[in-house]
């Protein structure tokens, strides 16, 4: 059952889902699974004329399929004559986004929405279908501060006045969610391990093993252990295939799945010259660290943990992807390394306009200069200390003349 309580609503996400009902097209809202998307559109439409499908469930599978044979005016009647359509889990009848786009052609005065716990039966085989009579949004775990803000002693104060006024709170929040993670379940709930197991074995077989999409989980989960172990560094093909047994094919074409599913992102590297830096390379990070510990079964809360800059690191840049793909502005987000082996964690490009960042737990630690030198950009450095608003107070530099 996907549960993002209503005080964790993202109002950004909510006001983004207001105005795409005013271009009339069909609704995709995609996500990991229990990120929040059912009880999101629901609060949306509490006080509308709305007709509610899960195909999860059997009978609304087998109601939908009933009225899919008759024309789009029958069909709408079926369903009480809705001015919202949606169906949740849509992913489990891929015929589905067919069907809906018959009726939407219709030219009823209908808004479909549909809800999916992944992108791999939508993107893959309804994407097409559904060429320019869509509106996308990908809706990721929990910000950090849609955590912090549902806090009682956060209430009635700016990010940067709570970090300011409750610095003790905030690291013990922090060390939290980068141990359990952002899934609106995990936070405020005494029971995070076992839920977070269940959770990414419930990824393993229902995402995978029952679409069909894998034939044993076991090799999956193999080469998702393998990449929870190397958050942070450079990834390769090769090595993976190697490791695991996999064909050098099996293993892209799970990193391929993985990435539909929202388990994974995959950060290139930011190049100008490649002559003198490495711009083939990505490394791979986790959408959630929770799910990357439970893999490990490591959810130490202790900043001491061996692996906690590695942590810290991913932790930073699925926030920033989290909050890019909220605001809807798609900047593109980078690794940089030179080939002497320099490098700056994270560079977010926006049109000519860059933000290199080093992200590094311990506050003492200060950037190297080689991209500077480089580029004329100055490094600058996130650390614990202030993990609430870095993103909007970052300055962004221009990149000089001759190098764009």
């Amino acid at each position: 059952m996907q549960n993002r309580p209503l005080k964790f609503i993202n109002r950004i996400s909510e006001s983004i889902i207001k105005k795409d009902f005013q271009s009339k097209k069909i609704i995709l809202i995609l996500g990991a699974r229990q990120v929040g998307k059912t009880t999101l559109i629901r609060h949306i439409l509490e006080d509308k004329n709305t007709s509610f499908l899960n195909f999860d469930i059997k009978i609304d599978k087998d109601r939908f399929l009933a009225a899919s044979v008759l024309n789009a005016e029958d069909a709408m009647t079926v369903f009480h004559r809705p001015d919202f359509l949606i169906i949740d889990e849509v992913q489990r009848l891929p015929e589905a986004a067919g069907i809906v786009k018959g009726w939407y052609d219709s030219n009823l005065p209908v808004i479909f929405i549909l809800l999916g716990s992944s992108s791999i039966q939508i993107a893959d085989k309804a994407a097409e279908s559904l060429a320019g009579r869509n509106r996308k949004l990908i809706l990721p775990s929990l910000t950090f501060w849609e955590i912090i803000r549902a806090q009682s002693w956060s209430h009635g104060f700016s990010a940067e006045q709570v970090q300011q006024q409750f610095p003790e709170q905030i690291e013990t929040s922090l060390l939290n969610c980068m141990a359990f993670g952002h899934y609106p379940e995990t936070v405020g709930n005494s029971d995070k391990r076992p839920y977070l197991l269940n959770l990414t074995s419930d990824i393993l077989w229902k995402d995978f093993l029952q679409l069909g999409l894998i034939k044993t989980p076991e090799s999956l989960h193999q080469l998702l252990t393998l990449l929870a172990h190397q958050i942070g560094s450079e990834v390769s093909v090769n090595e993976l295939s190697n490791s695991t047994g996999l064909a050098r094919k099996t293993v892209e074409r799970y990193l391929a799945l993985l990435e539909q599913a929202f388990i994974i992102f995959r950060l290139p590297a930011f190049s100008t010259n490649p002559r003198k830096e490495i711009c083939k390379s990505k490394k791979i990070f986790f959408w959630d660290t929770g799910i990357r510990n439970a893999l490990l079964n490591s959810f130490s809360t202790s900043e001491m943990r061996p692996d906690i800059g590695a942590l810290w690191e991913n932790w930073v840049i699925a926030e920033f992807s989290r909050q890019n793909l909220l605001t809807g502005r798609y900047k593109k987000l980078y690794f940089w390394r030179s080939r002497s082996g320099t490098e700056v964690d994270l560079i977010i490009q926006q049109d000519d306009r860059i933000q290199p960042f080093e992200i590094k737990w311990n506050p003492k630690k200060r950037a190297k200069r080689a991209f500077f030198e480089q580029y004329g950009v100055k490094v600058q450095i996130i650390n614990k200390l202030k993990p609430l608003f870095f993103i909007d107070k970052a300055a962004a530099c221009s990149l000089p003349a001759g190098i764009k």
